[in-house]
């Protein structure tokens, strides 16, 4: 009976931390695309505004991700960081260009 109730719960901790991962995927992917929308039409505030909050749902994904979808999310959060950065020198198109290099690779770690 112990053994059962230890398999359960192991297989609900599993369930639980994939699901709270692709809330935060999905999240950020929302984020990710309106950063892109906003630097097309060169409102670098707006694009950091959204670059920020994609990166902190990127962050808690990754924190529970593992293997290739870990190193997706581990290399979105690193583009998402240079649009940050470019958007706050107002490089619309820079910041624009990682903004959709993250939304590829936020893309890829859900596959």
């Amino acid at each position: 009976m112990k053994k059962l109730a230890f398999a359960c719960a192991g297989l609900l901790l599993f369930l639980s931390t994939a699901v709270f991962a692709e809330e935060h995927t999905k999240a950020a992917l929302e984020h990710a695309n309106a950063a892109v929308v906003e630097g097309k039409a060169n409102k670098p505030e707006a694009l950091v505004e959204h670059a920020k909050l994609s990166l902190e749902h990127t962050l808690a994904a990754a924190i529970v991700a593992k293997s290739v979808p870990k190193g997706h999310l581990d290399a979105a959060a690193k583009e998402l960081q240079e649009a940050i950065d470019h958007g706050n020198l107002n490089h619309a198109d820079v910041a624009t260009k990682h903004a959709e290099a993250a939304v590829d690779h936020i893309k890829a770690s859900s596959k």
